[in-house]
C-alpha cells in the first residue's frame, strides 16, 4: 500500500452481509447505454464469517479441518 492511501476511517466487514446476499455490478458503456448484472454465490460456495477466517485462510485448511471432524462422527451401521 502507498503512504497516502489512510484506512483509518474504514469499516471492515461493511458490505459483508450484502455480499452473502449476492451483487449488482452497473456498467455505464460510452454509447451511453447502461449494463447492469446480478451476481449471487454459486452452489457450493461458503462463506465463513470475519473472526473464523481468521483461523481458515485457504480451502485447503478449512477441508483438512472438516474432514478431521468428519472422523470423529460415530458412523451408523
Amino acid at each position: 500500500m502507498r503512504s497516502e492511501y489512510d484506512f483509518s476511517n474504514g469499516v471492515r466487514g461493511k458490505h459483508y452481509l450484502q455480499l452473502r446476499e449476492g451483487y449488482t455490478v452497473t456498467v455505464h458503456n460510452e454509447d451511453g447505454t447502461t449494463t447492469t448484472e446480478k451476481y449471487e454465490p454459486t452452489e457450493g460456495v461458503i462463506i465463513l464469517d470475519p473472526d473464523v477466517r481468521q483461523f481458515f485462510p485457504d480451502s485447503e485448511t478449512v477441508n483438512r479441518t472438516l474432514r478431521s471432524l468428519i472422523e470423529l462422527i460415530p458412523q451408523k451401521s
